[in-house]
């Protein structure tokens, strides 16, 4: 019964960790009324990087050709292809006279590296505000760059957007893939707003010319193959030179993984990036996780002898409606609202497969960005 006591009082700080990250952490994005921002129109250049995705660029390229705004550059990277990107690039190019071509071959000291193809692709750009996305990524409106680029400002070099995932039907995995990056999305957002920016995506980023060569570039994390977005965010971020755009036209979607086995390569990758991040964004991060698998343990450790039921139940109840009702508005801003009505199973498969990631990158490391 001591033990149990002591579990007890445990689960009490765990739940009141988790709401206090509800509310004050996540409840900063969730409940932030959002300013609508003037258009600027200022010249802007979209990078995109490719490496192998000549199907995807003639299905999603054409979004972003056919934006509605003044004066922008579509700077296309052929990342050392070995199928007909070039070729495709080349098609579009030979059309559209604001993009520019930047065809990488591979360099023995920078070997399969996209943060060296990016960096030949941001020196090409011709404008100082540059506008990041995939290959694999649609605009979902024909204002993303407008919206994106109306958040800068004389001390406002660096914007973070949203990317998310498009959706299919009756796939528990799709669902799984979206709540990841949903939950992502709030985390980094929230942590911007508080003044504590960590990380961005690659799918939906913006910052100048100016900002990437004030900070020597990738050079601080080249040798690390994945980063290219939330590496060089979390190296340059900060309380004063950063914004976030969440207006739906300023979302990109792009193509969710098919198998979890591919899933769990690509989380691999970007679970690796975090191990370099500032020591105070990992403490942060760490025991939200922390906190977050300590109280589906104790819950279950406390509720299988019925210790204390009524106490623990209502503690389950009372961290689980907080969380819902954070989430439910935040998932409101980021239209996924269809992802609340499964949070709990969402939440247990998530940890479970992150736990399992964070075994598997102690045993071996992922290498390649693609």
């Amino acid at each position: 019964m001591v033990l149990l006591d002591v579990l007890l009082y445990i689960f009490v700080a765990v739940v009141s960790i988790q709401v206090f990250y509800f509310v004050f952490f996540f409840g900063k994005f969730a409940f932030l009324k959002h300013k609508k921002e003037t258009p600027i129109n200022i010249p802007v250049s979209v990078v995109i990087c490719a490496k192998n995705e000549a199907e995807n660029l003639k299905k999603f390229l054409p979004s972003v050709i056919n934006q509605d705004y003044p004066n922008f550059q579509i700077v296309l990277i052929n990342d050392a292809s070995y199928d007909d990107t070039f070729e495709v690039m080349e098609e579009f190019a030979n059309k559209h006279n604001n993009i520019k071509l930047v065809n990488v071959v591979n360099n023995e000291a920078f070997w399969a590296n996209k943060k060296y193809a990016l960096t030949l692709g941001i020196k090409a750009a011709k404008h100082n505000h540059l506008l990041f996305t995939d290959a694999d990524c649609k605009p979902l409106s024909k204002h993303w760059i407008t919206e994106m680029s109306s958040c800068f400002n004389q001390t406002k070099s660096i914007v973070l957007g949203y990317g998310a995932y498009a959706k299919i039907k009756n796939s528990f995995l799709n669902k799984l893939i979206r709540f990841e990056t949903f939950i992502t999305a709030v985390q980094y957002f929230s942590f911007a707003k508080l003044g504590i920016p960590y990380m961005g995506v690659g799918r939906n980023l913006a910052y100048t010319k100016e900002t990437f060569f004030n900070a020597n570039g990738f050079m601080d994390h080249m040798y690390i193959r994945s980063g290219d977005d939330d590496l060089f965010i979390n190296q340059t971020a900060t309380a004063q030179n950063t914004d976030i755009c969440f207006t739906p036209e300023s979302f990109t979607e792009s193509i969710p993984k098919k198998t979890y086995k591919d899933w769990k390569i690509q989380k691999r990758r970007h679970i690796t990036t975090a191990n370099h991040y500032k020591a105070k964004h990992k403490v942060l991060l760490a025991v939200f996780y922390v906190s977050q698998v300590l109280f589906w343990v104790l819950a279950t450790i406390l509720l299988i002898p019925l210790f204390k039921w009524q106490l623990v139940l209502a503690l389950i109840l009372f961290r689980n409606l907080v969380q819902v009702l954070v989430f439910n508005k935040a998932s409101k801003k980021l239209n996924e609202n269809d992802l609340i009505f499964y949070l709990p199973l969402l939440e247990l498969f998530l940890i479970g497969f992150q736990l399992s990631i964070f075994i598997k990158n102690l045993i071996s490391k992922p290498k390649h960005w693609k």
